[in-house]
């Protein structure tokens, strides 16, 4: 195994025992970046020169004894709609020609404490508006869609060009790519990570969390970025658990898990209910009990993710939007252009609907520690394709088909996990989500660590 193909946990431990050096470790994800970029292209800048620098430095700090733990040496990608200070944020758009950011956000900032190295900046959707990320590649297959919006960062952590990476999830970004890429996604509670220094798209219900190749991983990095900052309003204040890494035992005995009855397994690929419900059976049978659930206001859920998101985007871009409409990609202007026609009454509405749904997820969250069922309904369609046929005859738009199961946990501002659970007859990577209560990450990672752990031991030794 080359030291690109590590996953964080391990090339921490390698680094902490001088088994391997910071140094080697970028070099060897850099090479690994070379390779792959011109045919994913998961990176809009890549910043090698400082990576290796900065990976020079945590060398030569951890020999002198000041490891700063366990994020420190590690390369990774950072969605490029978080700012880096003197680094271009784009967005992904012509919109942002030419703008660098004039600080780091919030999480460079605790990336950089952390010892991270910043190998560049990931592809987006424009301004994360959108479910495909047009211009990157599925790692798996690269005649399909990367998903998005955080494509770039899932993808680099797939194909090895990052060890870890961090995206944002407004509607479901960190977790459709993650499931499209066979990686693990995690978006935390709203307010957990704080946004300042992110471009957003949906104040009400943007989050930032890792993209990582383990769920000890995602634990790790979460570390890092948790915590107050006043400078995000929705920032939580609350006192938070100091260590979200997962324990090191596997039983999931006592634990309830929720299986739902209504809307998740509702028009899904026959392949990806089959692995996601297998994986469920796997998870009873690591002592959890698992309990039908029917999904509280399902028939709501679409129309309010959109009578949320679309006015919160037009009203960040009112000036641009007037000024410079050109310079948009034709789907994200007339999603834009859409949003300026929206009632504002029909907003107040679904702000409404937001609380009633809350309370009825808290709920049904009292009588299960989380709910289990799948990431998205289909794997990764070919790129280009605008539409999926669904068994009963039935066509959606394909970013309402992956905004269809991710959204609740953007509505509630509940936190989400994803976990790869198999591939599909074309082996293409499904994901299983797991949606817990408010703050309730610790659970969920507990769980997608046991469920990983006990998949890795029953895999044949010759296997890949």
């Amino acid at each position: 195994m080359q030291p690109c193909e590590l996953s964080l946990a391990e090339a921490a431990e390698a680094i902490r025992t001088r088994r391997l050096s910071p140094v080697e470790l970028t070099d060897s994800v850099l090479r690994r970046l070379e390779l792959t970029e011109p045919r994913l292209n998961a990176y809009a800048a890549v910043t090698a020169e400082r990576a290796r620098a900065d990976a020079r430095t945590a060398a030569r700090e951890i020999a002198a004894g000041r490891r700063r733990g366990p994020l420190h040496g590690i390369p990774m990608g950072l969605k490029d709609l978080i700012d880096v200070a003197g680094v271009p944020t784009s967005a992904g758009s012509r919109v942002r020609t030419g703008h660098r950011a004039r600080a780091d956000s919030t999480v460079a900032a605790r990336l950089a404490a952390a010892g991270a190295v910043l190998l560049g900046k990931t592809h987006t959707h424009e301004f994360a508006y959108g479910l495909t990320t047009p211009q990157t590649r599925n790692a798996v297959d690269p005649g399909r869609i990367a998903g998005g919006s955080s494509g770039g960062s899932a993808v680099a952590v797939a194909a090895g060009s990052a060890t870890f990476a961090v995206g944002t999830d407004t509607g479901g970004s960190i977790r459709v790519p993650a499931a499209l890429n066979g990686v693990v996604g995690l978006k935390p509670t709203h307010g957990l990570v704080p946004r300042h220094g992110v471009t957003s798209l949906s104040w009400s219900l943007d989050h930032v969390g890792p993209i990582t190749r383990t769920v000890r991983d995602a634990g790790l990095v979460l570390d890092a970025l948790a915590g107050h900052d006043p400078r995000d309003p929705a920032s939580i204040a609350a006192p938070l658990a100091a260590d979200r890494r997962p324990p090191a035992g596997t039983g999931l005995a006592g634990l309830r898990i929720g299986v739902p009855r209504t809307y998740y397994f509702d028009r899904v690929d026959a392949d990806v209910e089959a692995a996601v419900r297998r994986a469920i059976d796997g998870l009873r049978g690591l002592g959890a009990r698992l309990v039908g659930v029917d999904i509280p206001m399902a028939r709501h859920i679409q129309a309010v993710q959109w009578g949320l998101m679309v006015p919160e985007a037009t009203a960040y871009h009112e000036r641009t939007l007037r000024t410079v409409p050109e310079l948009y990609q034709d789907d994200v202007r007339v999603l834009l252009e859409a949003g300026a026609l929206m009632p504002a009454g029909d907003y107040l509405r679904a702000q409404r609907a937001r609380t009633l749904m809350r309370r009825e997820w808290s709920r049904l969250l009292r009588g299960v520690h989380l709910v289990a069922a799948p990431a998205v309904p289909t794997t990764a369609v070919r790129a280009g394709q605008e539409c999926v046929t669904w068994s009963d005859g039935t066509t959606e738009a394909v970013s309402d088909a992956y905004v269809r199961l991710s959204s609740p946990a953007n509505i509630t501002g509940f936190p989400a996990l994803t976990v790869p659970v198999g591939r599909d007859a074309s082996g293409l990577p499904v994901g299983m989500q797991l949606l817990g209560r408010p703050l309730g990450e610790e659970v969920l990672l507990r769980v997608g660590h046991a469920y990983e752990q006990a998949r890795e031991a029953d895999r044949p030794a010759h296997a890949a």
